[in-house]
């Protein structure tokens, strides 16, 4: 297979250009103006930012890509799904606070914030892709009515996939709630008798009977149960949880899957922001201190050799010292193994290359 292209420049500034005009820069050497974008639907995923946490993106580099768009004639607006655990962005009210909360307005942006699964993470698109693991991936369905992709990403370290960039933001980003159910697990929910009231929301949501109350306390039946997750969203008190049981290897190829499903038969971009590298996602209500220095900006049409570059370009780093992986042993030679030992996560970029979504194989252009 042929080397993909892919596009970097430092974070270092001059008193002419700043850093939002250097990601524009990049972008458009990239590549990103061959896409026609005349009237389409343009879904930019990025990641708005748990609540507490400060490692995510600036809404100042969405305001660039957003822009860029618009100038380019296309409708931009920018996505993401709902989590599957507790937090402040379970559902589309606490998600748009969030966003909101962290800078992510019309107002800062310049388009609007659409949260693609929904109230409640139920409104999803299944897309047939018949992989190894994923027969019918269910993405948010703002996502999936878009015309043109671009994700834009916080590359930085993950405990469960080793790192989060282009795939882990396409994938698990992009999934519904019973689709982000379905990379982490290989069961179905359950529910924490200690923190059931017997509402009955569970019972009231289901279609297949499988949620029941005995003692006003709800339990559900495996047997009958679907997995869909419906009953995680309805519940006040967070007394329905996921089984988080599959995996990492596992967990890593369905994103691999579930990232294909998204940027399938449609045009596709790619960015991300080798900084504020910390070791664990912005789905924290916290960040630590970053892992390694700032690398730069990257950007191309090839998901799969993007990421690749971006953690060739962090294992050549210095550890900063105090950090977590500062305080692990450095035994792999390899940052994001070493700092998550449980996960590797060549896995994901091997899968997804087996799946025809890119290379591992990449040409570094700096600019």
């Amino acid at each position: 297979m042929e080397k993909s292209k892919v596009y970097f420049t430092t974070m270092k500034t001059t008193l002419s250009e700043n850093l939002p005009q250097k990601l524009k820069r990049l972008i458009l050497a990239a590549g990103m103006d061959q896409i026609d974008f005349d009237g389409k639907y343009t879904a930019i995923k990025m990641h708005f930012g748990e609540p507490g946490n400060l490692a995510f993106l600036r809404p100042n580099y969405a305001a660039v890509v957003v822009n860029t768009v618009k100038e380019l004639g296309g409708k931009p607006f920018l996505t993401d799904c709902n989590t599957l655990y507790v937090g402040g962005r379970k559902n589309a009210l606490d998600h748009l606070d969030s966003a909101y909360q962290n800078g992510f307005s019309p107002f800062s942006t310049g388009c609007h914030v659409l949260i693609a699964d929904g109230l409640k993470g139920t409104d999803e698109t299944l897309v047939p892709i018949d992989g190894e693991y994923v027969k019918e991936a269910k993405i948010g369905r703002a996502v999936m009515d878009a015309d043109v992709f671009i994700s834009l990403n916080h590359f930085k370290g993950h405990e469960a996939t080793g790192f989060g960039g282009a795939l882990k933001n396409i994938g698990m980003g992009c999934g519904s709630r019973a689709g982000k159910m379905e990379m982490h697990s290989a069961g179905k929910p359950y529910v924490e008798q200690e923190d059931c009231i017997g509402c009955g929301n569970c019972i009231r949501i289901c279609a297949h009977g499988a949620p029941s109350i005995t003692d006003r306390k709800a339990t559900i039946d495996q047997d009958k149960c679907v997995g869909c997750g419906r009953c995680i969203g309805v519940c006040p008190r967070d007394a329905v949880c996921p089984a988080s049981d599959e995996s990492n290897d596992i967990l890593n190829r369905k994103i691999a899957e579930y990232s294909l499903a998204v940027v399938k038969d449609r045009p596709h971009f790619h960015i991300s922001l080798v900084i504020d590298v910390s070791p664990n996602c912005d789905c924290h209500a916290e960040n630590d201190i970053p892992i390694v220095p700032d690398v730069g900006m990257f950007a191309s049409f090839d998901p799969v050799a993007l990421d690749r570059a971006c953690a060739d370009a962090v294992n050549k780093q210095p550890v900063i010292a105090g950090s977590q992986l500062d305080e692990m042993p450095h035994v792999h030679h390899d940052h994001f193994i070493d700092s998550a030992p449980t996960t590797d996560w060549r896995v994901c970029l091997e899968h997804a290359q087996k799946l025809g979504l890119g290379t591992q194989e990449y040409e570094l252009i700096q600019i």
